[in-house]
């Protein structure tokens, strides 16, 4: 009770101290970069450009659309009236039945009428027209039968050489109508024109033109637009990343400005509670958990006194057993050693005590690492039951005391829970050391590999108590950690044991 009363009252005024709350908001610039394709900003940059294209080019094909067939309705219908006016100004002049020049004469005096398009008269089985030379074929017999069937003017455009042009026909009429509705007495004679669009497709051409260059201020537009957008948008985004990788990294008292009421606010809300409740939790954990440390170390401290007390005592008896009552003796005996253990496990827990509080260090010596690893078996008396090959002339500049607890822990493991026999190799590769401990046992299953570091970590579950204290692995991690090494574990193969291999910087006197 007094050392834990001596716990709490030490570690009380020493709590944890938190940070200052610091916020991820306009602090410097940020460097620019590029938007990258696979991220936020360059997909919502590519989504905007290619609506803007889409929308671009929609427009562009209906303004097309429309205004060609506009200017072609309007030429086509331009060409109507001034082909059935030049026709009915000429009739007068015309007999039936007509001859084949007065034929010639009338297309030509109607051609002259329409900028000189090709007018062609078919009267019967005489065709005339007003250039003699030109294709006729752009009369289609489609044309020629819409004309016969209908009296008034029937039209087709049609491709000819890769322009546009409009032909019209109509059958001519002589005389007045007979009446109100009515169509003038057919003559049989039958008048046609093919008229150019060319002109018309051209300003149709420039107009298309015209609209295809504004696509690229268009798309520009939609470019700066992106950009912006994508910076108001992903700045709070981007602060929300830079604030959760400080996080991360164990800075707890990192927060987000919040601005707005939109759902990036809110995020930023959610991201800052969820922070602050971090902090409080880690920072009761830590509380908590050097309360518990220091307990643990004070506790240690405070039975080092009696420990040492009861360990002489229990010397006495062990001298004076044979003396005593087979009972007593047994007894006495049996007191030794669990006070044996009991010391052992006081010497464990002020030790890892003392790496919690990173309150070691390394006092390093060129050692000769066969000399040493000798040494500490044979302080153990183990020199008869482990096998060793150990290469003459290996020096390191290491803490022979350190080492002696690695490989004392690591070999004690080896004859505990393995098979003999238990052998420990020594190798200097480049410039790293290597301390192996095998033994010929079943081996670590995987799941005890993965926690055979851990302090008191009992890989039989049945066993009430172990033989040993339970951190010897651990304290021998962390002094192969302390020296700048590691101890690892080969995985489990049929046929071999456990295999524990130290490895660590070499360093020389030489070296150094």
């Amino acid at each position: 009770m007094r050392a834990a009363k001596q716990a709490a009252a030490k570690t009380a005024p020493g709590t944890v101290a938190r940070p200052p709350t610091t916020t991820e908001g306009g602090g410097g610039r940020p460097r620019r970069r590029l938007p990258r394709v696979d991220g936020l900003r360059g997909r919502l940059l590519i989504t905007v450009v290619v609506v803007a294209l889409i929308s671009a080019v929609t427009a562009t094909a209906l303004a097309y659309r429309e205004s060609r067939d506009a200017v072609l309705k309007r030429a086509q219908n331009a060409a109507v009236d001034d082909f059935r006016g030049r026709v009915e100004q000429l009739v007068p002049e015309i007999d039936v039945p007509i001859d084949p020049r007065s034929m010639a004469r009338f297309a030509s005096k109607v051609s002259s009428g329409l900028r000189g398009s090709l007018v062609v008269v078919q009267y019967r089985d005489f065709t005339v027209g007003s250039d003699p030379s030109a294709d006729r074929t752009r009369i289609t017999p489609e044309l020629r039968v819409a004309v016969r069937a209908h009296p008034r003017v029937s039209l087709q455009r049609v491709q000819y050489a890769g322009k546009p042009w409009l032909v019209l026909g109509a059958p001519v009429g002589l005389g007045p109508p007979s009446g109100p509705g009515a169509a003038a007495q057919p003559s049989g004679v039958e008048i046609f024109a093919v008229v150019s669009l060319a002109e018309e497709e051209r300003d149709t051409a420039e107009l298309v033109r015209s609209v295809q260059g504004g696509l690229v201020p268009v798309v520009l537009l939609a470019v700066l637009l992106a950009l912006l957008a994508a910076r108001t948008v992903l700045r709070p985004v981007r602060r929300l990343a830079r604030a959760t990788r400080r996080l991360a990294t164990g800075e707890l008292s990192i927060r987000v400005e919040e601005k707005g009421r939109d759902e990036l606010a809110e995020l930023a809300h959610t991201f800052n509670e969820t922070a602050g409740t971090l902090e409080h939790t880690v920072g009761e954990l830590r509380e908590q958990e050097a309360l518990a440390r220091r307990f643990v170390a004070d506790v240690s401290h405070e039975l080092r006194t009696p420990l040492a007390a009861m360990t002489m005592v229990c010397g006495v008896l062990d001298e004076d057993a044979d003396q005593l009552t087979p009972d007593t003796a047994h007894a006495a005996r049996t007191v030794s050693a669990e006070t044996a253990k009991l010391a052992r496990l006081v010497d464990d827990l002020i030790e890892i005590s003392r790496f919690d509080a990173r309150a070691v260090a390394l006092t390093v010596h060129e050692l000769d690492l066969a000399e040493a690893i000798r040494a500490s078996l044979a302080a153990r008396c183990w020199t008869h039951r482990v096998e060793t090959d150990l290469p003459p002339g290996i020096r390191a500049r290491l803490d022979r005391r350190r080492l002696d607890v690695i490989v004392a822990n690591l070999v004690a493991n080896a004859l505990r829970h393995g098979a003999p026999p238990v052998t420990v190799t020594v190798r200097a590769e480049d410039d790293r050391l290597t301390v192996s401990v095998a033994d010929h046992g079943p081996g670590l299953p995987p799941e005890a590999a993965r926690h055979v570091f851990d302090r008191f970590y009992k890989a039989d579950s049945s066993r009430a108590r172990s033989e040993g204290s339970g951190l010897g692995m651990a304290i021998a991690l962390e002094n192969a950690r302390l020296h700048g090494g590691t101890i690892e574990i080969a995985p489990r193969t049929p046929g071999t044991g456990a295999v524990f291999t130290l490895r660590l910087p070499l360093r020389t006197d030489s070296a150094s």
